[in-house]
C-alpha cells in the first residue's frame, strides 16, 4: 500500500518493500480486531468444532468451561504474540527476522505459508458447496453438471471452486484496508443469521427441544477430566495457525490497549455466544429432523423457504472467505513476499497461494478424514515450536525490545546478522521440538497425546531455545519481568 509506510531509504532491498516494511498506517481499533475474530469463529470448521464438543459425554457446564479455558489460552497467547508487530509495524515474517536472522525467518515464513497451502483450498471447497446448493436449488437443470468429473471434481464443482476462488481473490487483491472492510461486514452478518437460524429453530421445537448434553454415554470421573482436557486442547489448537500470524493483522493497531480489548471482545465474549447458538441449532436439528447435524450448510438447507436458505448459504459463504483472507490468504502474502521482497510483492504472494491451492486439490484432501486428522497434527507440530521460540526470543532473551532498522539490515554488525543471516540457536530448537511432535502424532500408541501437540511444540521450543540463547541473555544483561501484554 504505497504511502503507509516510514521512511525505508536506509533498508537493504533484499529484505524490504512497501508491505513489509513498517507501516504507518497504524489505525486499526479494538473493533477492527474484534471483527478479525469474528471472521475467524464464524466458519463452518468452527460450528463443527463448537458443536462436537457438546457430544463428548460431558455436561453443559464442562464443555463451556473447556471452551471459557481454551479461548483464554488462546486470548493470552494473542495478546503476547501481538506486541513486538505492533511495536515495530511489521509482519510476521518481518518479526520472525529477530529469533531466526534476516535470511533464517523464511524458514518459520514458509513453513507457515505452505500450511496456508491446503486450508485455503478446503475452505475455498466447503464454500463452493455451499454455493452449489443454492444454484441447485434454483437452477435445477445445473444437476446435469454433477455427472462429469475432472481430477476427482464434477464440472459443476468446478465452476462454483473456482467462483469461489476469484470472489476471494477479487477481496484480497484491493489490499489490507478492503479486508479490513470486508471483516467488519463479515463477522456480523453471520451472527445475524446464526441468530434468526437458531431463533427459528427454539420457534420449532420450544425450549424442551433444546439439550445441552448431546451425548448418550456416561463417563467416569477420570474420563470427564481427560476430555475436559482434550476439548481445551482442541481450542487452541484450532485457533493456532491465525494465532501465530497474528502480527499480520496487530502492526496496523493503534496501541497494545486497543488490541487488548479487541482480543477480549473477540474471544472469550464472541466464542461463547457463538458456541451456545451453536449447541442450540444442533440439539435442534437432532428434534427437529432425528439426526445431529453438525454441518451447518446441510442444517441451512433443511429450511423449507428456498429464499430463507439461499440467505442463509450465502452469508455461510461470506463468513468462509472472511476466515479464509483472515487465515489462509494474508499470511503467506506477507511470507512468500518476505522470502523475495523485490520480486514477490503482497499480492503476488497470496496469489502463490492461491495458485497453489488449486493445485493441490483440496476435494481430495477433504475427502480423506485420516489425512485430514494428520493434517491437524502436523500443523501443531509446526506451528508450536514456531510460536515458542519467537515469544521466548522476544520476552526472555531480547527483554521486550526490538530495533526495527536492524530487521532490514545486512550489514554483519546488525543485530539479527547472527551468523550469515541466520541464527543456528533458533534453527537448533525448531529441529527438535518439531521432530519430537511429528514423532507423537504419527505413533499409534501416542494417539491421545497428539491433541496436545502445539502445547508440547512451543514448550519444547520456548525451552531448548531459551537454554541455547542463555549466554545471549547474559551478555546483554537483559533482566526479564512480567510482559505487560498479559495483563489489561
Amino acid at each position: 500500500m504505497p504511502g503507509d509506510t516510514a521512511n525505508n531509504s536506509g533498508y537493504s532491498p533484499r529484505l524490504t518493500n512497501e508491505d513489509l516494511a513498517p507501516t504507518r498506517n497504524q489505525t486499526w481499533t479494538w473493533y477492527n480486531i474484534f471483527s478479525f475474530w469474528m471472521s475467524d469463529v464464524h466458519s463452518m470448521g468452527g460450528y463443527v468444532v463448537a458443536a462436537s464438543f457438546f457430544t463428548l459425554g460431558l455436561a453443559s457446564w464442562q464443555v463451556l468451561l473447556c471452551l471459557l479455558a481454551g479461548i483464554c489460552i488462546v486470548q493470552i497467547c494473542a495478546n503476547l504474540i501481538a506486541k513486538p508487530s505492533q511495536m515495530a509495524g511489521v509482519p510476521y515474517a518481518v518479526i520472525s527476522r529477530q529469533a531466526f536472522g534476516v535470511f533464517g525467518a523464511n524458514i518459520p515464513a514458509v513453513i507457515r505459508g505452505l500450511i496456508a497451502f491446503a486450508w485455503y483450498g478446503i475452505q475455498t471447497y466447503l464454500a463452493s458447496n455451499a454455493l452449489m446448493l443454492v444454484g441447485l436449488k434454483f437452477w435445477p437443470s445445473l444437476a446435469s453438471l454433477t455427472v462429469g468429473h475432472f481430477l476427482g471434481l464434477s464440472y459443476l464443482g468446478w465452476i462454483c471452486f473456482m467462483t469461489m476462488w476469484a470472489l476471494q481473490a477479487m477481496v484480497f487483491w484491493h489490499g489490507m484496508n478492503a479486508i479490513k472492510r470486508f471483516i467488519d461486514v463479515a463477522g456480523p452478518a453471520v451472527y445475524a443469521v446464526m441468530m434468526v437460524l437458531a431463533g427459528w429453530i427454539l420457534w420449532q421445537t420450544g425450549f424442551d427441544g433444546i439439550s445441552f448434553t448431546l451425548a448418550s454415554k456416561s463417563l467416569s470421573t477420570g474420563q470427564q477430566a481427560w476430555e475436559m482436557l482434550v476439548a481445551t486442547a482442541l481450542v487452541v489448537s484450532y485457533f493456532s495457525g491465525p494465532l501465530l500470524n497474528f502480527g499480520d493483522f496487530s502492526r496496523y493497531g493503534k496501541n497494545m490497549q486497543a488490541i487488548r480489548r479487541g482480543n477480549r471482545w473477540g474471544l472469550p465474549f464472541n466464542f461463547l455466544l457463538f458456541s451456545v447458538v451453536t449447541v442450540i441449532i444442533v440439539s435442534g436439528s437432532q428434534s427437529l429432523f432425528g439426526k445431529m447435524i453438525v454441518d451447518p450448510i446441510e442444517t441451512v438447507s433443511q429450511v423449507g423457504s428456498s429464499v430463507a436458505m439461499a440467505i442463509g448459504l450465502l452469508t455461510m459463504i461470506t463468513a468462509t472467505i472472511g476466515i479464509n483472507i483472515v487465515a489462509n490468504f494474508v499470511s503467506p502474502a506477507f511470507d512468500f513476499s518476505n522470502c523475495a521482497p523485490q520480486k514477490i510483492s503482497f499480492r503476488t504472494g497470496g496469489m502463490i497461494a492461491a495458485v497453489g491451492s488449486v493445485l493441490v486439490t483440496p476435494w481430495n484432501l477433504f475427502q480423506s478424514p485420516e489425512l485430514i486428522h494428520y493434517t491437524l497434527d502436523v500443523l501443531g507440530s509446526f506451528i508450536g515450536p514456531l510460536f515458542g521460540i519467537l515469544l521466548a526470543d522476544f520476552y526472555l532473551i531480547k527483554g521486550g525490545s526490538v530495533a526495527v532498522d536492524d530487521l532490514f539490515s545486512v550489514s554483519p554488525r546488525g543485530r539479527y546478522w547472527y551468523k550469515n543471516g541466520f541464527n543456528p540457536k533458533a534453527i537448533a530448537a525448531l529441529l527438535p521440538a518439531t521432530g519430537i511432535c511429528l514423532i507423537i502424532s504419527f505413533t499409534p500408541a501416542l494417539r491421545d497425546v497428539a491433541n496436545f501437540s502445539w502445547f508440547i511444540g512451543a514448550l519444547l521450543g520456548a525451552g531448548v531455545y531459551r537454554w541455547l540463547a542463555r549466554s545471549e541473555r547474559a551478555a546483554r544483561g537483559v533482566r526479564f519481568t512480567a510482559p505487560a501484554a498479559m495483563g489489561e
